[in-house]
């Protein structure tokens, strides 16, 4: 096997990020890493063609001589007894604008990967290899920038406030004693015109006012009106009501003697 990938990221960054197992674990791509396993191990599904293997295995970078990378891997398969193994030396080169990775390995393979064509089979395992490589270069572009301290910011000098000029006290009005002060010339200020008496209110309000005098004020609330307003009152019937209240009982009382009399005169004759 003989590839080629360019990458627009300087060869230092990427020999660190070829020594770093959890870099390289992140940028296989569709790897679900096993818990509390080596960094780079756990399960990966491979499509070949309309065909899909599930693998279960683990991958190791190490570096070789005259600054070149080992990758050494092997794997199962999960619903099978296929198996594949992995050895590719990886070399970095600088060009103009990046680094350029030379891929040189052999990949051997039983099991179901045996039976498809072999020209699937190269054409899977090269774009997986690329996209693997692709993404190791975005992910070692993505380095985090120093944090850099904040300054506190210098506090704004406070100028102090310009003391305003002390206010005026108004003058006090002088008393009233009664004597007529000089005007503008030394001319006595004109008089002011005596005030028009209030004007007399209706002889009904009067009256109601006269009789309202000493009274409270729920009183006067809650009085009748008077005058031409006054209701007109009811016609009394008391003596009416106290006459038939005797005149009833009379008249039984007169009956009853005449019915006695007239039973003694019976009994006579």
């Amino acid at each position: 096997m003989e590839h080629e990938v360019f990458l627009p990221v300087p060869a230092e960054r990427l020999r660190e990020a070829l020594a770093d197992p959890a870099r390289v674990a992140r940028a296989v791509p569709g790897l679900q890493q096993d818990a509390g396993a080596e960094p780079v191990a756990g399960r990966l599904k491979v499509r070949v063609g309309s065909h899909s293997i599930t693998y279960r295995g683990s991958l190791r970078v190490s570096p070789g001589q005259d600054g070149a990378y080992v990758v050494e891997g092997d794997a199962t398969e999960t619903r099978g007894t296929g198996s594949v193994t992995l050895a590719l030396t990886l070399r970095l080169r600088d060009t103009d604008g990046g680094t350029t990775v030379t891929v040189h390995g052999t990949a051997t393979g039983e099991g179901r990967v045996a039976e498809l064509p072999e020209d699937a089979v190269t054409s899977a395992a090269l774009r997986l290899l690329s996209r693997s490589l692709e993404a190791l270069g975005e992910e070692t572009e993505q380095k985090p920038e120093p944090e850099t301290e904040q300054k506190p910011e210098p506090e704004s000098e406070q100028k102090p406030e310009p003391e305003s000029a002390p206010v005026p006290e108004a003058a006090a009005p002088p008393p009233d004693t009664g004597v007529e002060t000089p005007g503008a010339g030394g001319f006595p200020a004109p008089a002011e015109p005596p005030a028009e008496p209030p004007a007399e209110p209706p002889a009904e309000a009067a009256h109601a006012r006269r009789t309202m005098i000493g009274r409270s004020a729920e009183e006067v609330d809650h009085a009748p009106p008077r005058g031409r307003y006054a209701p007109v009152p009811a016609p009394q019937t008391v003596a009416v009501n106290s006459t038939l209240r005797w005149a009833a009982p009379t008249a039984a009382l007169v009956l009853a003697s005449a019915i006695v009399v007239g039973r003694a005169l019976r009994r006579r004759r």
